[in-house]
């Protein structure tokens, strides 16, 4: 048993917590801490609503390294798990090695002022770790996260040598508004806006924002999508640990909605992450946005159907081509009704906590700086099974992706 600190309490920090309290023999105390202590005083009555169970609140400011140090003095946590904003990693992992603090997140880090999304600024930290004796776990969400997971269990079990990737993330979700994001709108705008980039023949190839797109059908009739390609991070640490990818690709569905959104949003430059002056006063435009947009923690009552997010695998065993597809499928309702959160908060907050969990029990503990694919997957994809997250595998699914 460990005590841990949780920073954020957005969507995703509200999982991470009640999932964490529901293993009281893992996690023995838990304090949740953020800019806002409000925020975690919400959720911590929830927790204490559901379980009974009494979690600790507390308020701090992630871009300041003392701030953070302060938290950790007061606590003297094992571990914590950042799902902060992603321009927050570094200063968390600057006052993780001052403290001796375990790391996790599930975000690489991102540059404020630069849509860049790259794991070059973690991976430099090696080192430091390393000599700390301390783990930083990089990714420990669905995408990155489980997928890397779900790459590496079929490396693992079901080829010799794998050729090609495809992460598909489907929601199927409906909240009934025009336009909303489903999570951090400046993180999911800044995403979704950004060159596309996927890996074919041993590099890395640009092509224009939302550029090339096919239909994808989901099991379980979850339904027929239009599914977009761009670029997301684990494809940069799943391209480096497995060479022998030919091609690998990440697609994610869009509606129409907010598609035509999305554009016109773009047209009057409100997606910009550049400062411009509104009425005497310096605001980035996306910043702006974000304050208008529906708060992604209100989506989960209203918010029905399904997810549906997995890897198409190709690659050659005992000499023969074949194709093993493994996935996830979510119910957002049955989230909102365990944890009082939509699917897509559910699917990267459930994967934080069984990765502490990991390394909480040893499981997992190393020294250094990891990603997700480097570590063995079966304990972790068994505990998926067990904590909301149960997955299928398909072989030889009959897809036929571009």
């Amino acid at each position: 048993m460990k005590k841990i600190i949780i920073i954020g309490a957005g969507g995703v920090g509200q999982v991470v917590a009640h999932k964490c309290a529901q293993l009281p023999e893992v996690f023995s105390e838990i304090i949740l801490a953020s800019r806002t202590q409000s925020k975690c005083d919400d959720i911590a009555k929830q927790i204490k609503a559901s379980y009974d169970r009494d979690i600790e609140t507390d308020q701090v400011d992630a871009d300041s390294v003392p701030d953070l140090v302060r938290l950790f003095e007061k606590y003297d946590p094992f571990m914590v798990i950042n799902v902060a904003l992603p321009y927050q990693d570094l200063t968390i992992m600057d006052a993780c090695l001052e403290k001796k603090v375990h790391y996790l997140d599930t975000a690489n880090y991102e540059p404020l002022d630069t849509a860049k999304f790259e794991y070059k600024w973690q991976w430099e930290y090696q080192d430091k770790f390393k000599e700390a004796g301390l783990m930083a776990l990089l990714g420990s969400g669905f995408d990155p996260g489980a997928t890397n997971m779900f790459t590496a269990y079929a490396a693992k079990h079901y080829f010799d040598e794998i050729h090609t990737l495809d992460i598909i993330d489907v929601n199927g979700g409906d909240h009934g508004y025009p336009f909303a994001t489903n999570f951090n709108p400046e993180i999911n705008i800044r995403e979704v806006t950004a060159e596309c980039r996927h890996w074919e023949s041993g590099e890395f190839i640009t092509t224009p924002a939302m550029s090339t797109n096919q239909e994808f059908t989901c099991p379980d009739s979850v339904g027929t999508y239009n599914i977009y390609r761009m670029y997301h991070e684990e494809l940069e640490s799943l391209t480096k640990h497995y060479p022998t990818l030919k091609r690998a690709q990440f697609w994610m569905s869009f509606g129409d909605s907010y598609l035509k959104h999305l554009e016109v949003l773009g047209n009057v430059g409100m997606t910009g992450i550049e400062p411009v002056n509104f009425n005497g006063q310096e605001i980035i435009p996306l910043q702006f946005l974000k304050e208008l947009l529906p708060e992604p923690s209100t989506l989960g009552p209203r918010t029905t159907g399904k997810t549906c997010i997995g890897c198409v695998v190709t690659g050659i065993k005992k000499g023969k081509a074949r194709t093993v597809y493994v996935y996830n499928i979510k119910d957002h309702q049955d989230c909102y009704g365990e944890v009082q959160s939509q699917a897509i908060s559910y699917t990267t907050g459930v994967p934080a906590m069984i990765g502490a969990k990991m390394m909480v029990e040893g499981k997992w503990l190393k020294e250094g700086v990891w990603n997700m694919e480097q570590l063995d997957p079966d304990p972790f994809m068994d505990e998926m099974n067990k904590q909301g997250l149960p997955w299928q595998v398909i072989e030889e699914p009959g897809f036929d992706l571009i």
